[in-house]
């Protein structure tokens, strides 16, 4: 509960600086765009890499997303899969989107969400042969709240295209790989029976996503 709090409240704050920036008038829901977009918490936060690509027809947005290769350990984890010491990674998170554009700046997507986990010991080598349970698939339907922000706009050069886009998601788990969301394995680390969950996909594991992304705007004649 407290993240869904946590995202309202970011997405609202989100809208409101929407509104000031955005534009007076409405030659924007005739607009015709499209581009490419990266992430910048997957490199940064989890040595990873993700990438967008997105169109805008008028005031509709559809997008797909695809993350490769995040990787999860120490604070980055819920504090009990440190006790275990355990270790996570996400080969891919994968998905599209289809949005509305409230502001020039701003458009609401639903977005349905396929993200695969592995689980590891702190240290081994990360290989099918150390894998502690079967790949843990998560099955998201969420929305998010994106900013999209092109500092140059007004510029007739090739700064124009540059775009900046931060955004809060919040995709909770509808379905998973793991029956009751749950896999009990015996530990190397603590001698007892654990508990592995269902990850989310977002801080903590849960399912709140906050991100910045920046990349290219194409703009095509309406």
């Amino acid at each position: 509960m407290k993240y869904l709090k946590f995202a309202i409240t970011a997405m609202i704050l989100l809208a409101a600086f929407s509104q000031v920036a955005a534009a007076q008038n409405d030659s924007w829901k005739q607009d015709r765009k499209a581009g490419i977009m990266f992430g910048l918490t997957q490199p940064i936060v989890v040595d990873g890499f993700n990438i967008e690509g997105f169109y805008a027809h008028n005031r509709f947005t559809f997008n797909y997303s695809h993350g490769v290769s995040l990787d999860f350990s120490g604070d980055l984890l819920p504090s009990y899969l440190q006790d275990q010491g355990v270790v996570v990674h996400m080969p891919f998170s994968t998905g599209f989107g289809i949005g509305y554009r409230l502001t020039e700046w701003l458009n609401l997507r639903i977005e349905p969400k396929w993200h695969r986990f592995e689980f590891y010991y702190e240290g081994d080598a990360q290989t099918s042969e150390n894998r502690i349970a079967a790949d843990a698939n998560n099955y998201s339907v969420g929305l998010g709240l994106y900013g999209f922000y092109q500092p140059f706009k007004s510029w007739e050069n090739a700064l124009k295209g540059i775009t900046i886009a931060p955004s809060v998601r919040f995709w909770p788990t509808v379905a998973s790989s793991f029956n009751n969301n749950r896999f009990s394995y015996q530990s190397d680390v603590t001698g007892r029976t654990e508990q592995l969950k269902t990850p989310a996909s977002g801080i903590g594991f849960s399912p709140l996503i906050i991100n910045v992304s920046v990349g290219y705007t194409f703009n095509f004649s309406k």
